[in-house]
């Protein structure tokens, strides 16, 4: 099946089991686990920071990193659309008793500071308070500018807050901008980075920060049910992902570039701006959505079909696979208009 639902299907190579056959391991909750320990110094190097702790999904890493900023009764801003706003269950206010503060983003994915500015709540015992920034890059495949991340960076240490950011898909950030992943972290005081997306690992990701904000990570770690024992075995994956499913997703990116320019030669409605990392968003109408989702699964291609519909390319997905997607949309097309 050509899966185009998202990244997070990707399976893990043969070289990849092969590292984590051969993992050293320990009890990671007693910090005894080399592998581990090595994934977590590699990480922290890589983003110019002290300290790093693996955790095994996405969701928690966010919560963890939200959990640790803020008590109870304070705040953080975040865009509306932004993924551990809205797609994470709502886990910092349920279970951290943490306030949410959305704001509109614009197209590119960014918070106006300005918008910011006039959210921060004033010290006064009837607001929460302001505590932190958080943004997402990259933003629905959109790769937040460099000099944007660092006018938030210096706006956030002009007015107190510290600033996170949501980094599931940084390293399609950096392979888009061609720089080094510190070259955009050194404008945060916090980072996440999934490793089992475009990077190919079977689980896990990383939140980054300072020795001491990590050693406050891990007790919310340990208290989430996030402490994991001999996970050495999954560590060896994502060190195998970081040194070899950098830099190969630019062809990713290529060939979702490709997608959009050949969907488009048979009337294909692209979504703007277009696919800059490997994400793409597609629109027709809801009715030939309804059809096409069915239609699609039954020839080997499997999509999120709807109104807007998102298609991610991966490590698992060839030119010749999307050139088949592209000759059955065409088939299709035909056959309902």
């Amino acid at each position: 099946m050509i899966d185009l639902r998202s990244d997070t299907v990707t399976r893990p190579s043969e070289a990849m089991r092969q590292a984590m056959a051969r993992a050293e391991v320990g009890d990671d909750v007693y910090g005894d686990d080399p592998t581990v320990n090595a994934l977590q110094d590699m990480a922290a190097k890589m983003c110019g920071k002290e300290a790093a702790l693996f955790l095994p999904t996405g969701t928690q890493a966010n919560l963890v990193a939200l959990l640790t900023h803020c008590q109870r009764g304070e705040e953080y801003i975040v865009g509306q659309k932004a993924h551990n706003y809205m797609y994470e269950a709502g886990g910092a206010a349920v279970l951290g008793s943490i306030q949410p503060q959305p704001l509109d983003m614009d197209a590119d994915g960014s918070i106006p500071l300005d918008k910011v500015a006039a959210a921060i709540k004033p010290d006064d015992i009837h607001f929460a308070r302001t505590r932190l920034l958080s943004l997402e890059n990259t933003h629905s495949g959109k790769v937040l500018p460099l000099d944007y991340l660092q006018k938030a960076y210096a706006f956030t240490r002009e007015k107190g807050l510290a600033l996170h950011i949501d980094g599931a898909r940084i390293m399609n950030a950096v392979v888009a901008q061609n720089v080094e992943l510190r070259e955009i972290t050194q404008y945060c005081d916090t980072l996440t980075i999934c490793l089992s997306k475009g990077l190919g690992a079977p689980i896990g990701s990383l939140l980054v920060g300072s020795k001491e904000y990590i050693q406050r990570a891990n007790r919310w770690r340990k208290m989430t049910g996030g402490g994991m024992r001999q996970s050495g075995i999954l560590a060896a994956a994502a060190i195998y992902a970081l040194e070899n499913n950098v830099a190969r997703l630019k062809d990713d990116h290529d060939n979702a570039q490709w997608l959009a320019e050949e969907l488009s030669k048979i009337g294909v409605e692209i979504a703007e701006p277009g696919a800059q990392t490997n994400v793409l968003y597609i629109k027709q109408s809801a009715e030939l959505a309804a059809k096409m989702g069915p239609w699609m699964r039954e020839r080997g291609v499997i999509i999120s079909a709807g109104a807007v519909t998102r298609v991610l390319t991966h490590i698992n997905i060839s030119r010749e696979d999307l050139q088949k997607v592209v000759t059955l949309w065409q088939e299709f097309l035909h056959q309902h208009a």
